[in-house]
């Protein structure tokens, strides 16, 4: 009892008269001033937890500002480090190999150089959900209701050091970012710079490769994985489930090949053309392949109990569901670029370059999430947006804008591509949950190797029966070894490590992408010296005259010499596409090509005249399609030999010395007797075969010394 209430007490004795209305209010003081006190401590502990709640808010925008900077001072420190190894010539260790060990640097510091802090309590309040745990969690904590959201799960043997753990988990950032903010700009990138002439004259090889030789990849690594996982078993080494689909999937995800250091190094010391499109072209695709197919082997559900077995229709409804995801998302990504390019040609957004290049930025990011949005695969639609955009809606775009956008998705690609090597170094230490199997992570590498090889050579052997330019052997043990795992493998295994066996994949792909970074990524000069793979060679230049090539020059005589380009005939599928294309996709989607009204019928003249734009038939003599010299009639062709040329209607011109020379026209018959002597002595030394072919002619002649 208070003083206050003792006294009254005091009082009522000396007074015992009193009116009982003056008694009851008396007697409900000391209650209404305990009712205060309560009140004013319970604003001061509710002004008190405030206070805690926006300081711990201000210390966790410190800690996500420094995290950021930590990345970005490793890409300031990366790109410093390119400098210094460019300058000095240094080639064994690339840009991505530096990023990843300044990643594992920085994660050794922040895992064992941070000291741990104690959990508050000791034991962890207990509850049993038979669901398992949920995302979001609401508590009822004294009457107030808070929503706690899922982190991830926390080691048993880490569980005093929570503090620490939510450090790190921070810094671990959440797998979206890679694939709706990171992967775009890389992707869009490729589609957006390739080199069309060499990329579509090798198309069939590069298709083939892509997506039958991933397939045959995926499932040689998927059989052999299996066995490991049983040898696992046997040994008492497997802890946990792990099946044959988790095996297919771990074959689908390592099988995405990501050659960045040896395509750097190739366009650094510009080697050959055709092994480079072949190369770039193969993991441009595949990684679109490898996606599509793993999203199909996770929908892969027998039906009845064991949902793991095979299953004739489960397994046929997968193709089904790779078929249209890729078909889908190829339509959705063309289709993006089509409408890019009738908007910047039917607008004047030319005048105004600043909306054109952020119209251009925006509708090609947009494709990505929106394929992600309908169920596709945004990797597969960007990358078909990027190859549309740099076919179509580049030629509508201004002086300043073609610039602007070239070198903004190469910085963004730069950028992106370096922070992901960095955070991969980043996660071998910070990531909470890595189960490292010595067994198999040794099966691991052996089959990677055994599926490289079963998609190369046998896949070489059966195109080269159809190829003219045959594929050498040089080339395949080349491509063998340039078989490198890089951004795309790490995004598809950090997506989603919920389980045993995925957290042993992610773990398992991480040490993969390292070694062959760093091992093949610096041995591919030393690679290129040893297969004798031409280096130095003019981009916009084939290889000199061998028994399956022969050289092109634009023109007759000694004028089109300085234009001479070796060329490669166009098969005929391409062909029939570059005449459609020619005639009516690009008059109609940009500003090139001969004007509607000349190529569609008649009856057509209305929606021909609507589509053309003024600038066709202003420019239709000066304009010239960027694509014409993939295809060449009778009289473009000149075939040089010596000092002598040769063309496909019978003319023939002089050595590149200027005195004259002999000629040889397509019937076989010379011309010319100026270099006679000299022209006879060549060919005695030598065996020649000349094969008309309508408008082919093949020299396959022997190198000499």
């Amino acid at each position: 009892m208070s003083a206050a209430a003792a006294s009254c007490t005091m009082d009522g004795l000396r007074q015992p008269k009193r009116s009982g209305v003056r008694a009851a209010l008396e007697t409900m003081m000391p209650a209404w001033i305990l009712l205060n006190t309560v009140s004013g401590l319970k604003a001061e502990g509710d002004g008190m937890e405030e206070l805690a709640t926006e300081k711990e808010a201000e210390e966790s925008h410190r800690q996500d500002s420094v995290n950021l900077l930590t990345f970005i001072l490793l890409l300031t420190l990366t790109i410093l480090t390119i400098w210094l190894f460019k300058h000095r010539r240094v080639r064994f260790l690339h840009e991505t190999g530096l990023a990843m060990i300044y990643g594992l640097l920085v994660g050794v510091i922040l895992r064992y150089g941070i000291p741990a802090t104690s959990y508050n309590n000791k034991t962890p309040p207990s509850c049993l959900l038979k669901e398992g745990p949920v995302s979001t969690l609401l508590l009822n904590v004294s009457g107030k209701f808070f929503e706690y959201t899922l982190k991830g799960e926390i080691n048993s043997r880490e569980i005093h050091n929570v503090e620490q753990n939510d450090m790190l988990r921070k810094v671990t950032f959440d797998p979206e970012v890679f694939f709706n903010i990171l992967l775009p700009p890389i992707i869009f990138h490729a589609g957006y710079s390739l080199k069309k002439r060499h990329f579509f004259r090798n198309l069939g090889s590069i298709i083939t490769y892509a997506f039958l030789g991933t397939a045959i990849s995926c499932f040689v690594i998927g059989n052999v994985m299996y066995g490991v996982v049983k040898l696992m078993q046997v040994v008492g080494q497997l802890t946990d489930k792990f099946y044959y689909t988790d095996c297919l999937f771990f074959g689908a995800i390592i099988s995405a090949t990501d050659p960045v250091t040896v395509l750097a190094i190739f366009n650094e010391l510009h080697a050959d053309g055709d092994l480079y499109a072949l190369l770039f072209g193969e993991s441009v695709m595949n990684d679109a392949v490898a996606i599509v197919l793993s999203s199909s082997i996770v929908a892969y559900q027998p039906s009845g109990a064991n949902t793991h077995m095979f299953d004739a229709s489960a397994f046929f409804k997968s193709v089904g569901v790779f078929l249209g995801i890729f078909s889908g998302s190829f339509v959705m990504g063309a289709a993006t670029g089509v409408v890019t390019a009738l908007v910047t040609k039917f607008t004047k957004l030319h005048c105004f370059p600043l909306l054109e290049t952020a119209l251009f930025f925006l509708m090609s990011w947009s494709t990505f999430l929106l394929a992600e949005a309908c169920g596709f695969t945004g990797v597969v639609a960007v990358l078909f947006c990027g190859i549309t955009q740099a076919h179509y809606t580049y030629n509508n775009l201004s002086e300043e804008s073609t610039k602007r956008t070239k070198q903004l998705f190469e910085v963004l690609h730069f950028l992106a591509e370096n922070f992901i090597f960095s955070y991969m170094g980043l996660a071998l230490f910070t990531f909470q949950n890595h189960i490292f199997s010595p067994i198999f992570i040794i099966g691991a590498f052996l089959s990677i190797f055994i599926g490289r090889a079963f998609n190369i050579y046998p896949l070489s052997f059966l195109l080269n029966l159809g190829r003219r330019h045959k594929i050498k052997g040089n080339f395949q043990h080349m491509m063998m070894f340039a078989g490198l795992r890089g951004a795309m493998a790490f995004a598809l295994a950090i997506r989603d490590t919920a389980t045993y066996a995925r957290q042993m994949m992610f773990t398992t792909t991480l040490l993969i992408v390292f070694f062959t970074v760093w091992v093949f990524g610096g041995g591919t000069t030393p690679m290129l010296s040893w297969l004798h793979i031409r280096v130095g060679v003019d981009p916009d230049q084939d290889a000199q005259p061998s028994a399956d090539s022969f050289q092109v020059l634009q023109g007759d005589g000694p004028q089109a010499e300085g234009q001479s380009k070796t060329k490669q005939e166009s098969a005929w599928l391409f062909r029939m596409w570059y005449t459609f294309d020619h005639n009516y996709l690009k008059p109609m989607l940009t500003h090139s090509g001969p004007p509607l009204t000349s190529t569609l019928p008649a009856y057509c003249g209305p929606l021909a005249s609507c589509l053309t734009s003024p600038q066709a038939y202003e420019n239709h003599e000066q304009l010239r399609d960027h694509d014409s010299d993939l295809i060449r009639n009778d009289g473009d062709l000149t075939f040089m030999f010596g000092d002598t040329s040769i063309t496909a209607n019978g003319a023939s011109g002089g050595g590149v010395d200027g005195a004259g020379g002999s000629g040889w026209s397509a019937n076989g018959k010379r011309s010319g007797s100026t270099s006679e002597e000299a022209l006879e002595r060549e060919l005695d030394s030598r065996e020649q075969e000349l094969l008309s072919r309508g408008t082919r002619l093949v020299f396959p002649i022997e190198d000499h010394v």
